[in-house]
């Protein structure tokens, strides 16, 4: 009797797993086409040009830390970085103190056209975002 509810607490979590999936894709989706057809910045843009404006610290991001805040290789992100350097976005400096270390700054430009798209997405994410969404918590530790 217990392995059937075992089977059962399993087939719960993983119902759950692709309810939370199906939910990040379909929002993830409508923010993209959003912002890209609004702002001519596709979601990833958007989240790591939010960090960077939204940091507190004056020498900007480290960029090991954004690729990890925006769930981006370190590849990935070096290269959406690029992108946004060509358009003028972020620019890309040494550290200071450590030089094998690099930060990301978002520019003027950076800041303006975060500004500019973020009403864009907070009411894709009102529109989309169920009401019942967990608002910041974890998962439950296995």
């Amino acid at each position: 009797m217990a392995a059937v509810s075992t089977v059962r607490q399993d087939s719960a979590l993983v119902e759950r797993w692709r309810g939370v999936a199906q939910c990040h894709a379909k929002v993830s989706a409508a923010l993209d086409k959003a912002l890209e057809r609004q702002h001519g910045i596709g979601l990833s843009e958007f989240e790591v040009l939010e960090r960077l404006a939204t940091t507190d610290d004056e020498d900007g991001c480290r960029m090991q830390d954004l690729a990890e805040a925006v769930c981006l290789s370190q590849s990935a992100l070096s290269r959406l970085i690029g992108r946004l350097e060509v358009t003028g976005l972020v620019h890309r400096a040494m550290c200071a103190n450590d030089r094998r270390g690099i930060y990301a700054h978002i520019t003027d430009e950076g800041q303006a056209c975060w500004e500019a798209a973020r009403p864009t997405h907070l009411a894709v994410l009102a529109e989309q975002l169920p009401a019942n969404a967990p608002a910041g918590t974890p998962p439950p530790a296995a």
